[in-house]
Parts: structure tokens; C-alpha cells; sequence
């Protein structure tokens, strides 16, 4: 009687042979698409994680979670120079793209995760538990930090370990079963049979607990998107606000402040357009029902002021332009507002600032410092405790309920925003949160102009081209603005009436240009006879200088 080997052609010349050859291929095969499932479900599991710790922050820690952690040490961590990159390219998208950053990062080294897991048990638990502690460590750097902040890290890692092992067991379940490996002797791994019914079904398990996950994650994101309803309920406190009429109205723009150039950004910056830059990667949520302002360090007295107590004072209005110090020559991180509030030199006069302070320390509600000097908040100009942004209350971007606006000084060391802390202090005692990574203590502002029209690179008509722009020397003014092309002789602007030396004047030059192409440049002289550097210097370390150049192609 012939045996079933033979019945079948499985001698070791035949058939038998071609099958045994084609396994290792059909194994790698399967080992490779068994590292995507456990990539993905690696991936999954990271977000599954992150989700309940999001979700969880929203009601025990609304001002700190541990992604917002996590991000503010990266903030903290990168190098200056990365940071002045980052906004060069991003603007005030930055958060955006270190958001995305993080969750590719996050996303890859999950990935990696659950391929360790498949090959070694707890090796992929492991790799989450690390994430868990260093967002701990991240917490731990956070000025918001609490008991529950610290929990809530690993509380994220260990649903993190839990939904990994879940994948990872139905996951393997899937792989034991390979057609092939079982069932009656003849039947491929096809969808009858034991064998194929079975993988079927382990296959059917594993995707189905991945889609439940996502699916999970998905809705954990939108709760934790719902119940971390700090920012809503302060939205809402705020759209109740309403501000009082100032004891002291702006001036009124002159008439001729705005010369009517097509192109031109607007003199009054409206607030959608203004920028936002600030180490904030999730904007504080601070209630103005307990927002408290201390002033402490070298004074006679220590003052706190509650929002109800500031609205009750005399609140001045004046326009204000105010700039970030890593604006690059001809850049757009600078705009001009009509702030409303209190003057500082008014509430540091209740506290009594004592002899040998020249500093006074500001504080965020997110930890955030300035390091502004004494004299520029005490010395006439308009520094103000702001509360009122172009007729509306701040913003919750640009500072709500309260922040900090100082003429003449860059953002970095001047314009804190939801402020909480004014300590009178000495430079050679405290630093602001920027100069002990590099830039200069004090931070004036530089003479600087700009050309808005027409945008450089793009082509013009040949004959009478109209060139503007903008020109500003916060708390100083400007005196007049010239253009040249192609390193010609200079050329004096028109320069329109600015509202105040505290802000940015609008100017513009009509040139005959022939066709071809041309180099422009402007510049601006302040009211002090200084002209602005024209030595091409980076934002770094005290704010950029040189010419702003326009490429122009004339065409006939």
C-alpha cells in the first residue's frame, strides 16, 4: 500500500520539496508584516496613553498635562539658535509645528516600542515606562507643578504598558496561527479548514482591538479637548467683561497717519493679525475671578491687586507698538495696538521701591520671567498693566486678563503676558527666563524700518513705482526715512504723521524706475538725529540691525 507521502508526490524529488522551499520566504513574509501590526499597534497604544493623560489633566490638572510638560522643557531645552530657525521659519506658527514634531516623534519611538514588544516580552513596556518618567522629570521643571501634574505622566505610561501587552498577546495569538502551521494534512492557508478558520479569527481579534483603541484614543482626545474647559470657562469670563472708559483716551490718529498705499498693512494692528510669540505651548488659562498681582522683593511694602481692584483704578489708553526681539530685518513680528491700562510707576509707587534696586522681575502664570529695568517703569513713559486690547479685553493669546506692555523695550525683558509677579530686584541678583540662555539683559529697541510695497521679488510696470513702509524707534520716534536703489544716493521719504513717538510711522516714496532689475533699500533716522545700523547683524544676542533689502523686477 503506497503511503500518503507518496499518494501525494511528496518525495524528496517533488512537490514536497518546492513547498519546503517556498516556507522561509513565506516566513519572512510574515515576520515583516508581523513588525508593521506591532509598529502600529505600538503606535496605537502611545495614543491611547496620551489620550487618558490629556483626558485626565482636564480634570485634576488644567493648567499643566503632560504633553503641555513635555513641551515647555523641549522650549526650554533647544538651543537659542534653534529657537531663532524655528521662528524664522515657522513665524507664529511655531507651536504648531513643535506640536507636530513631537507627536511624529512620539509616533516613531512608539513604533519602536511595539516591535521590541514583539520580540521580547516587556521589552516595548518598558520603552513606555521611560516616556512616563520623563514626563515626570518635565513636570518637575513647570512652574504649575502639583501632586497631580507628577501622577499624571504615569498614569498616561501605564495605560500606555496596558494597551501594549493587550495588542502584543492578540497579536501573537494571530502569528501561532499561521496557515499552514495546523489542520489536516493537504490544506493550504486558504479560508476553509481549521487552520485558515482560525487564523481568521485571531486576525479578525488583534484588528478589532486595534480599531477599538483608535477609536478609543479618538474619543479620549475629544473629551479631553471638551473637559479641559479651562480655557472655555475663561473665554466665557472674559466675553463678560466690560471695560471701563479710560480716564485718559489715546490721542487721536492724525488724519494723514495712514498715506492710503495699497498693500499697506494697516496703522492699528487688528488683533487676529498680531503676532504671538512666547514659550507658551498651550496658552494659560488664568480666570480673572482669581487672577492676583503681587508686587514683592525690595519694597517697603508688599501690594497684591486683585482684576477688580485694577479695573477700579484710572486706566490710561495709548497706542503702542511693541516688537519681539528676534524679528529679522524686514520682519513681520511687530505690530502696534491701543492698549488700556494702569500705569506701573503707579502701583510701584504704593510699594515703595527701595534704594539699590534697578530691576523689576515679571513673572507669567506659566513660570515664564522678564527681566525689565526699573527706570523704564518708573520714568514717565506709558508702562502700562494692560487689561484692554483695540477696545476689547486682552485676548487669552496675548495675555488675558492682564499683562504687560513697556515702550521702547524688546518683548523678552518687557512685555509679560497673564502676569503675576512684579519683584523689584537688581540685574546682578535675577535674570529674566532669555538671558541666561544669551541675549542681553536690557533689550532696547533699534531704530529699524521696513519696505511693505511692493513685496519684494515681485515685478512691477516700469514708470513711477511707489514704494512704503514703516519706520519705528519705540519711545524715541522717528525723523525721517530714506530710500535708495542700487546703491544710489538717498532718497527722503514722505513721512506720514506717527501717532506717537511710541509707535511705528507709516512713509512712502515714489521712484521712476525703468525696466530691469533693482535692489531697494530704506532707512530710518530717529528723532534723536541717530540714524539705524546698517551693519547686517542676527536677532541675537540684542535684536537685529542692517538694511531691509527689496529685490524689484521692473517689467515694461
Amino acid at each position: 500500500m503506497r503511503s500518503s507521502r507518496q499518494k501525494h508526490g511528496a518525495d524528496d524529488d517533488g512537490a514536497g520539496l518546492g513547498e519546503r522551499a517556498e516556507s522561509p520566504v513565506r516566513h519572512r513574509a510574515v515576520l515583516r508584516t508581523g513588525a508593521r501590526w506591532a509598529a502600529a499597534a505600538g503606535i496605537g497604544a502611545a495614543a491611547g496613553g496620551v489620550a487618558v493623560g490629556e483626558l485626565a489633566a482636564g480634570l485634576a490638572s488644567p493648567s499643566l498635562s503632560p504633553l503641555t510638560a513635555v513641551g515647555g522643557a523641549v522650549i526650554d531645552a533647544v538651543p537659542p539658535g534653534v529657537k531663532d530657525w524655528a521662528i524664522a521659519l515657522f513665524g507664529t506658527a511655531d507651536k504648531a509645528a513643535l506640536l507636530a514634531a513631537m507627536a511624529l516623534a512620539i509616533a516613531v519611538l512608539a513604533a519602536v516600542a511595539g516591535v521590541l514588544e514583539r520580540r521580547r516580552r516587556f521589552a516595548g513596556a518598558a520603552v513606555m515606562g521611560i516616556f512616563g518618567l520623563a514626563g515626570v522629570a518635565a513636570v518637575l521643571t513647570r512652574s504649575q507643578v502639583t501632586p497631580a501634574a507628577l501622577v499624571l505622566p504615569l498614569l498616561a505610561a501605564a495605560v500606555a504598558v496596558v494597551l501594549l501587552r493587550f495588542l502584543a498577546r492578540r497579536l501573537q495569538a494571530w502569528e501561532d496561527l499561521e496557515p499552514g502551521d495546523a489542520g489536516p494534512e493537504g490544506e493550504g492557508p486558504g479560508d476553509t479548514g481549521p487552520a485558515g478558520t482560525g487564523t481568521a479569527a485571531s486576525r479578525r481579534s488583534f484588528l478589532q482591538a486595534l480599531a477599538t483603541t483608535a477609536a478609543a484614543t479618538a474619543l479620549g482626545g475629544v473629551l479631553a479637548g471638551i473637559w479641559r474647559g479651562a480655557a472655555a470657562a475663561v473665554s466665557e469670563a472674559r466675553a463678560r467683561i466690560s471695560l471701563p472708559l479710560p480716564a485718559s483716551a489715546a490721542p487721536p490718529i492724525p488724519a494723514a497717519a495712514e498715506p492710503g498705499v495699497a498693500g499697506m498693512p494697516p496703522l492699528v494692528t487688528p488683533n487676529p493679525d498680531f503676532y504671538r510669540i512666547d514659550t507658551a505651548l498651550a496658552v494659560p488659562a488664568v480666570s480673572p475671578e482669581t487672577w492676583v498681582l503681587k508686587v514683592t522683593g525690595r519694597v517697603a511694602r508688599e501690594v497684591q491687586l486683585s482684576f477688580a481692584d485694577l479695573l477700579a483704578k484710572p486706566l490710561v489708553e495709548r497706542h503702542v507698538t511693541i516688537a519681539c526681539v528676534s524679528n529679522e530685518v524686514g520682519g513681520d513680528l511687530i505690530g502696534n495696538a491701543r492698549w488700556l491700562g494702569w500705569p506701573v510707576r503707579e502701583l510701584l509707587a504704593l510699594a515703595g521701591p527701595q534704594p539699590g534696586g534697578d530691576m523689576v522681575l515679571s513673572r507669567s502664570a506659566d513660570g515664564w520671567t522678564a527681566g525689565t529695568p526699573l527706570d523704564a517703569l518708573t520714568d514717565g513713559r506709558d508702562a502700562l498693566l494692560v487689561v484692554g486690547m483695540n477696545g476689547e479685553p486682552l485676548p487669552l493669546e496675548h495675555g488675558f486678563p492682564v499683562r504687560l506692555v513697556v515702550p521702547g523695550l524688546y518683548g523678552y525683558v518687557s512685555a509679560t503676558k497673564w502676569v503675576t509677579e512684579l519683584k523689584v530686584t537688581r540685574f546682578a541678583d535675577d535674570a529674566g527666563y532669555w538671558t541666561p540662555r544669551g541675549w542681553s539683559a536690557r533689550g532696547p529697541i533699534k531704530t529699524s524700518s521696513r519696505i511693505d510695497v511692493p513685496r519684494s521679488g515681485r515685478p512691477v510696470s516700469a514708470g513711477t513705482v511707489v514704494f512704503a513702509g514703516v519706520a519705528w524707534a519705540q519711545h524715541t520716534g522717528i525723523g525721517k526715512v530714506e530710500l535708495r536703489v542700487n546703491r544710489g544716493p538717498w532718497q527722503e521719504a514722505e513721512l506720514a504723521p506717527g501717532i506717537s513717538v511710541d509707535t511705528w510711522y507709516q512713509w512712502k516714496l515714489a521712484v521712476h524706475l525703468t525696466p530691469g532689475q533693482y535692489e531697494v533699500q530704506v532707512r530710518a533716522t530717529n528723532l534723536l538725529g541717530e540714524p539705524q545700523d546698517e551693519t547686517a547683524r542676527p536677532p541675537a544676542p540684542d535684536g537685529a540691525t542692517g538694511f531691509h533689502t527689496a529685490r524689484v523686477d521692473v517689467k515694461s
